[in-house]
């Protein structure tokens, strides 16, 4: 798996992830939406890099001109409800996309400690022969993921996948690692080394659902 870490480089994205991690901004959820928002369009612009372009000739008031542009066969997938800012980020460069929603989610049994990937919903588009981005805030044991991957096989065989993902462990990447095809590419805002026992990033930022949307109850 080939992976962009994003937090390698100096830039404004540094302010970005500053903010969603501290506890002081954290009581703004409409800004932290904002700022998860804002890093889903700076993975995007990284990631069109790496699209396939064709030339369009494009029609000026004045004359005509010829312009490299991306191919439009893009499908945004996003995990519920994490995952909601994110996919509106990269929704807003990857504008004529298609998009997939699925729900994954921990279920905890009778030890909190541990818990099992639920996947209930899923609206998909065929995935034939696209590029599939798939969207996650938090890649952190990186089982969401994965099971989400394996929800999307009947959908059929996209040519190419991408990851975004805001914070993420090592230990999340290397189950992804071991778990996708090997030509998956991760494109990551910023990456912590550890998991506690619960299986959330330290130092990371929490639970994102929450943050952007407010406590649930758990079932």
């Amino acid at each position: 798996m080939q992976i962009h870490n994003l937090s390698k480089e100096n830039s404004v994205l540094n302010q970005f992830i500053a903010e969603i991690r501290d506890v002081s901004v954290q009581t703004d959820s409409m800004r932290f939406r904002r700022n998860i928002e804002r890093i889903g369009e700076v993975l995007g612009y990284e990631i069109s890099k790496t699209l396939d372009f064709e030339t369009k000739t494009i029609t000026t008031p004045l004359a005509t001109i010829e312009a490299t542009v991306p191919k439009n066969d893009v499908v945004l997938c996003s995990i519920l409800r994490a995952g909601v800012p994110l996919h509106n980020g990269l929704l807003n460069y990857f504008d004529q996309s298609e998009n997939a929603f699925i729900s994954a989610y921990r279920h905890h049994k009778d030890n909190p400690e541990s818990f099992e990937i639920v996947v209930e919903y899923l609206a998909c588009p065929d995935l034939t022969g696209k590029t599939l981005i798939l969207a996650d805030p938090m890649l952190a044991t990186g089982q969401s993921l994965v099971a989400t991957f394996k929800a999307l096989e009947p959908f059929g065989t996209p040519k190419s996948i991408h990851i975004a993902a805001v914070i993420g462990a090592e230990a999340g990447v290397d189950f992804l690692e071991n778990n996708l095809p090997k030509d998956t590419t991760l494109w990551i805002a910023a990456l912590d080394k550890t998991l506690n026992s619960k299986g959330y990033i330290v130092p990371g930022l929490g639970d994102a659902g929450d943050l952007a949307f407010g406590e649930k109850l758990q079932h």
